[in-house]
């Protein structure tokens, strides 16, 4: 394969060929001067037949597409590429933020990136490439791109216009940028540099000969190092910090997160990810004013540095960490207008991130006093917020430890009052008020007494153990003599003695795939605001109340008809309608569509719909800590079925809080459920 039309011929192209079995060949007609334009062809078209189209049954319906064919053939004989894929995309991404952002940049800001279009070919080509490789500094000599014709050019006109620095006397490489470019040097030329300075190096490798160097700096040498240096380097250049910082800001700005960047466009371009179509319906703006940006931006470096110093357990800097975040998160609050999905775009939601590690921290340092410290007033900042009830059973948690029994059970009692408190959060503090009220801290049963009554039905096997170490994973020796893990072991059970039952090892994952495939057309829907960028997978708003509270009579209308047996049509339109296409929670690659549609049959339509309701209202709290196997199996005429949820836990194992609610929600509402425990085999 030589290369790929236009995608907009291609499209016009794709119809012809599936639809009226048109054949076409393509012919190089001339090789152009400059490697990166395209390659002229001629597109030879096969007719039908020998009587021509106009003799066909379905001419009228084959020309308005032929016609569309000329069209984009004509569009781009008149206006032939001239950019490469990644500079029209860096451009696409400059040109949408600055439209719709352009209150967040100074006027110098603005008019450095409003520049950019105006800079020679080369020049932008080299500026994205650069700007996409580790750095900070290039050695202009080993800088080789065949689309770009004069790299030493483009960094001229570059730091002229303030995208890049160089450095090229000796004069200008002062102490930290010697310390950059030493990088750049080989063991070979750090070798000849040393031994012209009459320094020996204890080690041969590039770290020991580079410590050897700048034990030999000084300020009388520097000069002379620096001139060594730049003879073996030549000229050396890096994307200037101003433009750095724009141009990382202009990411996250266009992606609105920390994980997307320029390689996300490559993947769209060739296919890897594809993501849905939806329309970007504009409303109140993520960031209102620069002031709310800066904040933003600050708090992301505090958290960075948290991570970064949690990695190296620098504790001095862990500690500095907390400080910052407590004081500004608490000297700020959230804006009560702004919609709630776009909350994680604020500096205190960032802080409150930072806090809770510090939590952590503190807590494994056994210092509980100042991590209930901590927890109250993050209890006492964000008062509608999903994360307050593990806040809660945290802050419970820690005043027991420091032997404070009474005052843990209010916390927990306290916190069952909160609305915000659901899911496994709130089984977890049932449960502690039922092992601390007892007589004389509290008289009066609670009313949720009988959640420890209330139990999961249970079934115990035995397998021969490989390993039993505390802290490891446990494998067992399977029923085919091969290792295994605790799942696979009772996979094989359920589908022998355990009653024949066909099985996967799932947990969430194809209960989200589900909910993702069933609420398609819903989770895509035009609501205003939850679409800022083309390359989301879920609308914003999926984890907040407005989810469901915006979409409620759709939402519901599709339950309905869930509930009335249409489950496993709606899932097989959806799946070959949308293969493929990147959602939030669906996972393609696991499960085929004979697994989803054993899943939705045998579950039952009311279960089915039960399960996507629970995940519509509160997504967050329910995407997690579901039974880990799935089991169905048919009845005689092939079209019946039942199907059973286990929880497969080893012998020192037990039940999270979380795994907990659900199998307590999934028995409420109608599942078949079971906790399988497996025992080694006593020998």
């Amino acid at each position: 394969m030589l290369g790929y039309i236009p995608k907009d011929i291609s499209q016009c192209l794709s119809p012809l060929i599936d639809e009226y079995d048109l054949k076409f060949e393509g012919i190089i007609t001339s090789v152009p001067k400059n490697s990166s334009e395209a390659v002229p062809i001629k597109v030879l078209c096969h007719k039908m037949t020998s009587d021509g189209w106009k003799e066909c049954e379905f001419y009228e319906d084959f020309r308005p597409i032929w016609e569309k064919v000329l069209q984009a053939v004509e569009h781009q004989m008149q206006f032939p590429p001239k950019t490469t894929r990644y500079q029209f995309n860096f451009n696409v991404i400059l040109q949408e933020v600055l439209r719709s952002c352009s209150h967040l940049f100074t006027a110098d800001e603005r008019a450095l990136l409003e520049s950019f279009p105006s800079l020679s070919e080369d020049s932008q080509r080299l500026f994205v490439r650069l700007y996409t490789r580790k750095g900070p500094w290039f050695r202009l000599s080993n800088i080789s791109y065949h689309e770009v014709s004069d790299s030493f050019q483009a960094v001229k006109d570059l730091t002229v216009r303030g995208f890049m620095s160089s450095v090229k006397d000796a004069d200008e490489l002062d102490s930290q940028k010697m310390k950059e470019i030493i990088e750049l040097l080989n063991v070979t030329e750090l070798r000849d540099i040393l031994s012209m300075n009459k320094v020996f190096s204890r080690g041969s490798r590039k770290r020991d000969l580079i410590y050897s160097f700048c034990s030999c700096y000084n300020d009388e040498t520097r000069i002379n190092l620096a001139t060594m240096i730049l003879e073996k380097t030549g000229l050396c250049a890096k994307i200037s910090s101003t433009a750095d910082s724009l141009i990382w800001r202009i990411e996250r700005l266009f992606f609105l997160n920390g994980e997307q960047d320029l390689s996300s466009f490559v993947l769209l371009d060739l296919g890897i990810i594809k993501y849905p179509s939806y329309k970007c319906i504009g409303s109140e703006q993520i960031f209102s004013n620069r002031t709310k940006l800066l904040a933003y931006e600050e708090a992301i470096e505090v958290a960075q540095l948290m991570d970064e110093s949690l990695d190296i357990e620098d504790s001095r800097t862990v500690l500095k960490c907390i400080m910052i975040s407590e004081t500004r998160i608490f000297s700020s609050s959230l804006d009560s207008a702004h919609h709630a999905a776009f909350n994680c775009f604020t500096a205190p939601w960032v802080y409150s991130k930072v806090v809770l590690l510090g939590v952590s921290f503190l807590e494994n340092h056994k210092r509980y006093n100042q991590a209930a410290y901590l927890l109250r007033r993050l209890l006492s900042c964000f008062n509608c917020d999903r994360r307050r009830g593990y806040w809660t059973v945290r802050l419970s948690t820690d005043l027991e430890h420091m032997g404070r029994p009474n005052e843990s059970l209010t916390v927990a009692e306290q916190g069952l009052l909160d609305p915000w408190v659901r899911a496994g959060s709130r089984v977890a503090l049932q449960r502690r008020i039922l092992r601390l009220a007892k007589p004389p801290r509290r008289w009066k049963t609670p009313t949720f007494s009988s959640l420890d009554d209330k139990k999961i039905p249970e079934v115990t096997i035995q397998g021969r153990s490989l390993n039993c170490e505390v802290g490891m994973r446990n494998r067992f020796y399977g029923e085919d003599g091969e290792q295994c893990g605790v799942e696979q072991l009772a996979l094989q059970y359920y589908s022998g003695e355990g009653g024949g039952w066909q099985g996967i090892h799932t947990e969430s994952s194809i209960w989200l795939t589900i909910f993702g495939l069933i609420m398609w057309d819903i989770l895509f829907s035009d609501v205003p605001g939850v679409f800022q960028t083309r390359f989301q997978t879920a609308p914003f708003d999926l984890e907040t109340e407005s989810f469901y509270l915006t979409r409620k009579e759709m939402i519901e209308s599709q339950l309905e008809k869930v509930a009335n047996g249409m489950a496993e049509e709606i899932l097989i339109i959806s799946y070959e309608t949308h293969r493929g296409t990147a959602c939030r929670g669906v996972a393609w690659e696991r499960f085929t569509l004979e697994e989803l549609r054993a899943a939705v049959a045998c579950v039952g339509g009311v279960c089915v719909a039960s399960l996507c309701r629970h995940l519509a209202q509160d997504y967050r709290s329910w995407c997690s800590g579901m039974p880990d196997l799935l089991l169905w199996r048919f009845k005689e005429n092939g079209y019946e079925g039942e199907a059973k949820l286990v929880e497969v836990k080893s012998e020192k194992d037990r039940l999270s809080e979380q795994q907990r609610a659900w199998l307590l929600l999934l028995m409420d509402s109608g599942f078949n459920v079971e906790i399988c425990k497996v025992r080694p085999l006593l020998v």
